[in-house]
């Protein structure tokens, strides 16, 4: 029997529950397995054919668990993201990752609206006015007529930049990969970082992390951009010097920043983060909502429909193939 092994420690009890019934009543000549904390996943982890998770739920124990994971075949993230996965060292040269490619569009879309518009509204500073009972007006800045700069131009970007033009703002484009894409105005290359950032209002970051783009916005980037600008991260904490960061926040060479991914997650209580009046801080769940497992299970029953079949060749969202694709 096909052992599945759903590691998801970050995810909702309920949402664990509803990937577990859902692959057991469509599948069932399928062991379904489910570890909701590191210390669950033994002996499971040993016997694991497939392994349901999302890079960031791995994190700094990923090459331990992938280590440990002897039998493994296929990775299966939930999410975009495949750091933690696909660099590990201990991954089995042969196994699949697959991700979720092309549905996230909509939901981080509406998250970096929200993040933008709660930086330039100073939501933070009405909440704790509200907590003291304290009536203060002051002015607040618009969206329309800024420069929105989004690092990383993929399928969420696409979706992104038609959003801040109906809204009034200048789009660029920050990417490895120049060239023309509706809803941007102009492009930069990702080599040219720091000379982009100089003319944002809002700097968002989508870019996947690699190597190419750990900690790449550092001291040398934010001491870059305006003393007005907002930093908005939605995409992986690595790919921010954290310490960077926050000597820049201290210091209002930025005026503030929306986090919503970090390299340590979840963000422990002793972190800086947490006391700065200029960020806000979300618990990476740009893309999540309250429908995410619906919407990732016809993914799911596609590509293990394929996988039984050994119709490797037809899996899609596929990030690493394994040793029977091409066969």
């Amino acid at each position: 029997m096909t052992r599945l092994l759903v590691y998801l420690p970050m995810l909702p009890e309920a949402d664990r529950g509803r990937c577990c019934d859902f692959l057991r009543r469509e599948f069932p000549a399928l062991r379904v397995d489910l570890a909701a904390r590191l210390e669950a996943i033994e002996p499971a982890i040993g016997e694991a054919e497939i392994l349901m998770t999302f890079g960031a739920h791995l994190g700094l124990d990923a090459e331990s668990i992938l280590g440990r994971a002897r039998k493994l075949k296929w990775v299966m993230a939930l999410g975009t993201g495949v750091d933690h996965i696909v660099e590990v060292p201990t991954l089995p040269q042969d196994a699949i990752v697959t991700n979720m490619h092309g549905m996230h569009g909509v939901p981080m879309t509406e998250a970096t609206i929200l993040a933008m518009l709660a930086l330039a509204r100073e939501m933070p500073r009405m909440l704790r006015n509200q907590g003291a009972h304290h009536w203060e007006r002051y002015g607040s800045h618009l969206l329309a007529g800024k420069t929105v700069g989004i690092f990383g131009v993929g399928a969420i970007a696409e979706a992104l930049a038609p959003v801040c033009k109906a809204l009034g703002m200048t789009v660029i484009g920050i990417t490895s990969a120049k060239r023309p894409v509706a809803g941007f105005d102009r492009m930069y290359d990702r080599a040219e970082l720091a000379r982009a950032v100089a003319e944002l209002d809002h700097f968002v970051i989508l870019t996947p992390h690699t190597p190419q783009t750990d900690r790449c916005v550092g001291k040398t980037v934010l001491a870059a951009m305006k003393p007005t600008a907002f930093l908005i991260n939605l995409a992986r904490g690595g790919i921010v010097d954290e310490a960077a960061l926050i000597e820049a926040l201290r210091a209002r060479r930025i005026a503030g920043a929306a986090l919503d991914v970090f390299v340590q997650e979840p963000l422990p209580p002793e972190h800086p983060f947490w006391e700065m009046d200029n960020v806000i801080l979300s618990p990476h769940i740009g893309a999540f909502n309250a429908d995410y497992v619906e919407q990732v299970l016809p993914f799911v029953k596609q590509n293990l429909a394929c996988y039984f079949a050994g119709d490797f060749d037809k899996m899609v969202n596929v990030v690493k193939k394994g040793a029977h694709h091409g066969r």
